[in-house]
């Protein structure tokens, strides 16, 4: 498996034009801080199953902290689903870019736990019906 960013799109033969502006739709979520983190994390799939970390469960918490410059810090608690899950750094590396790219936001730091353990029961109704888990 592997991910081609929107920069080399056009290895793919897809207009670079296009996929900067599908991606700054996505980058410039409305509201607080809060509200357009999660709105970011929500685009940020599972590469092996089709549904975003938010719904799948693996975000377990987020903070803020001032910087001296005005901007913030965000602290970011996720897991995997399973341990050993070979994409585990390139879910990491997305958390925290996508992040970063937040005009407001100086660094994003996320640490990979697995206590608790992730389950199924930790996704959304809507995921788990999606993926017949209900």
């Amino acid at each position: 498996m592997l991910r081609i960013a929107s920069s080399h799109a056009d290895v793919l033969g897809v207009d670079e034009s296009d996929t900067a502006k599908a991606g700054s739709a996505e980058r410039a979520p409305e509201g607080t801080l809060e509200e357009r983190e999660w709105a970011l994390l929500r685009t940020v799939y599972d590469p092996e199953i089709p549904a975003n970390v938010v719904e799948l469960g693996l975000i377990y918490d987020c903070s803020f902290g001032d910087t001296s410059e005005g901007l913030q810090d965000i602290a970011v608690k996720m897991t995997l689903t399973a341990p050993g899950c070979g994409m585990g750094p390139v879910l990491v590396e997305d958390v925290r870019r996508k992040l970063e790219e937040l005009a407001d936001v100086r660094r994003a730091q996320i640490e990979l736990l697995f206590d608790p353990p992730w389950n199924p029961d930790m996704m959304s109704e809507a995921v788990r019906l999606q993926l017949g888990f209900m």
